[in-house]
């Protein structure tokens, strides 16, 4: 593993479609960026999770998005993050299908938490460039 990726201590994947998790959980499993890697399906729980996560000090979370999602939106996942003032040791990579800038501002809306906005599918080399330290 290059010793410039960090290690996180958990992935969030949050997308409301379960073959996207899968095929990205994959990808991510293959770099070894992380230690554990949670798929939600529903937004709201993955929110709820995160909350309980953020009570064990120093750990490092790490969150792919999806934007379009039918019960809650990654931009209010992102809004919750920030009414709640969620520690900073969390990361927000959007990945989404979505082309429209309007969408990529609306995300850097949110830069305590984002660290990229990437479109789907998630590719390996992506991944490694924007968790290796510069």
């Amino acid at each position: 593993m290059d010793d410039k990726v960090p290690i996180y201590d958990t992935v969030f994947m949050v997308d409301d479609d379960p073959i996207v998790n899968f095929v990205h959980q994959k990808i991510i499993g293959n770099i070894g960026i992380v230690n554990e890697i949670r798929s939600f399906i529903d937004p709201r729980k993955a929110l709820a999770e995160l909350r309980s996560e953020l009570c064990h000090a120093g750990k490092s979370i790490l969150v792919f998005l999806d934007l379009n999602m039918p019960k809650m939106s990654g931009f209010e996942f992102l809004e919750f993050m920030e009414l709640e003032d969620f520690s900073l040791n969390v990361d927000v990579i959007v990945v989404t299908s979505s082309i429209c800038e309007n969408d990529r501002l609306l995300a850097e809306l949110h830069p305590r938490f984002l660290r990229d906005f990437v479109t789907k599918p998630l590719k390996a080399e992506d991944l490694k460039k924007i968790v290796a330290y510069p």
